[in-house]
């Protein structure tokens, strides 16, 4: 399936700074010595490397001078451009409200033949009701400020519900118990929902699957907050594993990041969620920054970088 704006962006993004690594290698330098022909920090060119930080057209252009590939600074100037513009459609798109970014999946919807999801949260909109989206979609309004076209956007996720009926299309759903308990938008919205999905459940293109709640659950237990989080601690790795074995994660999303600020969306999503953070776990962007500096200085001195994932050691015998 075709990617989403926000995975293809990283995806993109991703494969910029592969062409600028390889640059590197080819001319024999490590993130140290590139570093300083270019005059900046080891730091920045460990980010840039890792795709943290997207380089300006200056930086690309000193890069490839260090690296003796002047030619090629043009052509990775208009990847990088076309790679930011991708990240920003997504946010832009969500600006205006929350429709446009449901319409914006509908074509890869009504594309793709095999639908398979695992919840733990929340039902798949697939199959959710309106009352049931309509709840989910008003409390992402509410917490991101956006604009309130709540309504319309559910109108766009049921019409999107056609496949169901229409067409030749699958879907496999695996559900956890405690979805079906989890009271979205209240009493009266999820007995609806659950009388909903038993008719859904009855199609003969829709598998449905309940994994029950039981005290003995010590090894099968359920993953998807244990795996946002290792999403949220690599998306470097996410984005190559999806571009690499083309696969789309539709609501993969570039709100995570880890420059955290105070008052940034990370902030703010964790604070409505668990509260203030502790103090001495979250360090502003220019901390990280700096202690990042200090360790990529110390890697380099014995023969590291990438942060410790690459090396030029030699280990042929003396």
């Amino acid at each position: 399936m075709p990617s989403s704006p926000s995975s293809s962006a990283q995806a993109a993004r991703l494969a910029v700074a592969a062409q600028l690594r390889e640059l590197m290698l080819d001319a024999g330098l490590r993130g140290g010595e590139l570093a300083a022909r270019c005059g900046w920090s080891d730091a920045k060119s460990s980010r840039i490397i890792n795709a943290k930080t997207p380089p300006s057209d200056a930086d690309i252009r000193a890069w490839c001078a260090a690296c003796g590939a002047e030619g090629q600074a043009a052509d990775l100037i208009a990847k990088n451009r076309a790679a930011d513009s991708m990240y920003l459609e997504w946010r832009r798109m969500e600006r205006t409200g929350l429709r446009q970014a449901q319409e914006s999946v509908r074509p890869l919807y009504e594309r793709t033949r095999a639908f398979r999801a695992y919840a733990s949260w929340l039902l798949p909109g697939i199959v959710q009701t309106r009352a049931y989206t309509t709840a989910i979609l008003a409390a992402i309004r509410d917490r991101r400020g956006l604009v309130d076209d709540v309504e319309r956007a559910a109108d766009e996720r049921m019409d999107r519900q056609h496949i169901l009926y229409q067409g030749h299309h699958r879907f496999a759903l695996l559900i956890e118990e405690s979805v079906l308990r989890s009271g979205i938008g209240g009493r009266a919205v999820m007995l609806e929902q659950l009388r909903h999905l038993l008719i859904v459940g009855r199609l003969p293109n829709v598998s449905l699957g309940l994994v029950p709640m039981r005290p003995d659950r010590d090894k099968a237990w359920p993953v998807e907050g244990l795996m946002t989080h290792a999403m949220i601690a690599q998306p470097q790795l996410f984005a190559r594993i999806t571009a690499r074995i083309g696969v789309s994660v539709i609501h993969q999303t570039d709100q995570e990041h880890t420059d955290y600020t105070d008052g940034d969306f990370t902030h703010r999503a964790y604070r409505l969620a668990w509260g203030e953070p502790p103090a001495r776990y979250w360090l502003p962007k220019h901390e990280v920054d700096r202690r990042v500096g200090i360790l990529a200085e110390k890697y380099d001195s014995i023969g590291m970088a990438r942060a410790g994932r690459e090396h030029s050691i030699s280990f042929a015998a003396a």
